[in-house]
């Protein structure tokens, strides 16, 4: 097509130059851009479609897809070469693009919106996704879509005590922080850092760094709008409840009424709601069952949705006023805590962590190097051998919900686990076991995620897992009123808060340092300075948790569980691996089926022996050393006599080989004929004479056996 308007901007980040361009491809999606920095180039296309109706929530889908071929690579399967369900790395991309665009768009959409990012090329060094973020806003402001400011993200790591923006995955690999941040030109959205213990203010310092670069990309999107920007060929249908029902019952509801719903339990909080609600349609039962105009919007759901909006107004404004809190507590103190350790009998560690209604049970299972998983991306492998997984049942908040798989808030908030536990976990090679621990919250109120840290760090202690030291963790909230500049950072959120509130921070630390965090921000933005107060505070509510978990365990258990596998380890000569393997591995599947233990073998020679207890890792230990010994002068050994001959007989040995026995070292006697003593097939014990510069192996007959 020769008849293109291609529109480009350009700024610069951490030396390279960064490109937006729109008008190339896509070009019936609503908003196409670019992105390209170096050899990445991601793709983003959005599109509108028509309202839903009835719909209570915005229908906005984020779908991140890394392309193989953008970092040159084939499918390994052998019999499927698509591209197929996106990984769960794809998954955690597609969140942490949603999280910080949504709050973008006015409250009551009912269109359909669908943001498709692609990876087109990659340099298999830069991480995509904050690129991905910034090119997503670009498309969105483009398209005329109607947000309220285009936003931007950038990734910072920390090596040797320097800051780096944009680091490569080398660098994050190697360094002390990976961080991403989300905002607008006036303030932070979106953080989410993995960090291995480092302080607030070094994570408050890479905050200020990313939004300085913030600043620039925004001003770049904001340029290509004014070059490029369109008007939404779509017409944008809001669903917004009637505010005269809820105006209504603001004149007759009594602040008396809403304090009746103050409740120290979520079930009595609720059921006061419920007959308050219950009151309200009772009192007003003649609009509801009237058939006249003027009373259309008296139904028993806008009366519900109203009254739920009218307690959450009043508990803001009471938090704002007064510090006044539904279940009574202060600002800044954190619900009750319990911990039980060991409460199933079976697996290799458990512990049940629980923080006023929100109950989390975490399970430890144990398994040899061989039970880690290959993540094999578009761009870079890795192998994990911990992992954390996170299951969130409807019973846990009373509904009747089947179990339908894994949804993307479940592997978000696992992976966040995950993340704050494994800069201290012990290294492979003083503890080679997979780990695995599963967060099963049982009963929630707010918080599951930082429950499941509290909780996996309980079940690895419990287990005698030797980490580092204990993580702890906790939610934050935030309610601002902007009109008069007011807000109140709230400690230890539970679900109303955070469903109400403006700002939802997760804190996860040892004392030492951070580990993880992660922000959501539901106003146009947080500044630096109330962030820092956030931290400060989340910091002395983590210590309040920290220290009923140290009562309950202070450091790992001297030893595993009895039913945890053992794992020993033997180094061999890595031109022995062959001996250990076999032809077409039927040695070490005959190892595996005699002894039942799981043998992996590193190409350097070590080789792990993981068995259910420790007579079946002795004896696959003894095998192998057996298949792969090197004689040494002295030893004594038995053998099996595998041919004769007029001068002697030879002799097959452990480590696969083969020694003689000279007629003259068959006996102290004289012997005339070798058969005379051994025949083929006799095993005997034998004495390690000689070893010659060949590697000849001579023998004396100790006796027959």
């Amino acid at each position: 097509m020769t008849n293109l308007k291609i529109e480009e901007v350009s700024t610069q980040i951490a030396g390279k130059t960064m490109s937006l361009k729109t008008g190339h491809m896509a070009l019936q999606a609503h908003g196409a851009v670019t992105v390209q920095i170096g050899d990445l180039v991601v793709l983003v296309a959005t599109a509108m479609g028509r309202p839903r109706e009835g719909g209570d929530f915005f229908p906005m889908l984020v779908d991140y897809e890394e392309k193989l071929y953008a970092a040159g690579k084939i499918k390994g399967s052998r019999f499927i070469k698509r591209e197929g369900r996106p990984p769960e790395e794809s998954i955690l991309r597609a969140r942490m693009i949603d999280r910080p665009i949504r709050p973008l768009f006015p409250k009551g959409i009912s269109n359909d919106v669908v943001i498709s990012v692609s990876v087109l090329s990659s340099d298999g060094e830069t991480d995509p996704g904050p690129h991905a973020i910034t090119c997503a806003s670009a498309a969105l402001a483009v398209g005329g879509f109607p947000i309220v400011s285009p936003i931007a993200a950038v990734k910072i790591g920390l090596m040797n005590g320097e800051l780096i923006v944009n680091p490569s995955y080398e660098q994050v690999a190697e360094g002390d922080l990976e961080l991403v941040v989300a905002g607008s030109a006036d303030g932070v959205m979106m953080v989410e850092a993995g960090s291995k213990e480092i302080s607030d203010e070094q994570m408050i310092d890479a905050i200020k760094l990313a939004h300085e670069e913030i600043k620039k990309l925004c001003a770049a999107i904001e340029e290509l709008k004014a070059k490029a920007g369109k008007v939404l060929p779509v017409e944008v249908v809001f669903n917004l409840p009637d505010e005269s029902v809820k105006n209504s019952l603001k004149e007759t509801i009594t602040d008396a009424q809403l304090d009746a719903i103050y409740k120290p339990s979520k079930p009595e909080v609720y059921a006061a709601l419920k007959n308050l609600t219950d009151e309200m349609v009772e009192v007003n039962a003649d609009k509801v069952d009237s058939k006249e105009e003027d009373h259309a919007s008296w139904s028993k759901k806008n009366i519900t949705q109203a009254v739920d909006k009218i307690f959450k107004e009043y508990m803001r404004k009471n938090i704002l006023e007064s510090g006044k809190r539904v279940d009574g507590r202060g600002l800044d103190d954190v619900r009750p805590i319990s911990v039980q350790l060991d409460p199933l009998p079976r697996p290799h560690g458990s512990a049940i962590f629980q923080r006023g209604e929100t109950q989390v049970l975490s399970v430890l299972t144990l398994a040899g190097p061989g039970a880690s998983q290959i993540i094999d991306l578009m761009d870079h492998d890795y192998k994990k051998s911990y992992f954390h997984h996170y299951n969130f049942p409807g019973y846990s908040v009373g509904e009747a919900r089947g179990n339908r798989g894994v949804g993307r808030r479940e592997i978000g908030h696992g992976f966040l686990a995950e993340r704050a536990l494994l800069p201290v976990l012990p290294k492979n090679e003083a503890f080679p076991y997979t780990m695995r621990v599963v967060s099963e919250i049982l009963t929630c109120n707010g918080s599951s995620s930082m429950g499941s840290v509290c909780g996996s760090t309980l079940a690895l202690m419990a287990g005698g897992v030797p980490i580092t030291a204990p993580v702890s963790a906790i939610a934050m909230g935030m309610v601002a009123d902007d009109e008069s500049g007011k807000y109140q950072i709230l400690t230890d959120i539970q679900g109303l808060e955070d469903f109400a509130g403006d700002m939802d921070l997760k804190y996860a630390s040892t004392p030492t340092g951070i580990t993880a965090l992660q922000m959501d921000i539901k106003v146009g933005g947080i500044s630096i300075e109330r962030m820092h107060e956030a931290f400060t505070k989340a910091k002395i509510g983590r210590d309040t948790i920290g220290k009923v978990m140290d009562e309950a365990i202070s450091e790992p258990r001297g030893k595993l569980a009895e039913s945890a596998p053992m794992i020993e380890t033997v180094q061999i000569d890595p031109e022995m691996i062959r001996n250990v393997i076999g032809k077409g591995g039927e040695t070490i599947q005959g190892i595996v089926k005699e002894t039942g233990a799981e043998i992996d073998i590193d190409d350097s020679g070590l080789i792990f022996i993981t068995a259910p207890n420790q007579e079946s890792g002795d004896k696959a230990k003894a095998m192998i050393k057996e298949k792969t010994y090197m004689p040494k002068m002295g030893d004594e050994l038995n053998g099996v006599v595998n041919r004769t001959a007029d001068f002697g007989a030879f002799v097959a040995i452990p480590g696969g080989k083969d020694g003689m026995i000279h007629i003259s070292q068959l006996s102290s006697e004289r012997v005339n004929n070798v058969t005379d003593v051994v025949k083929e097939g006799d095993s005997v014990k034998v004495k390690v004479t000689k070893i010659d510069e060949m590697g000849r192996i001579g023998l004396q007959l100790i006796e027959k056996l």
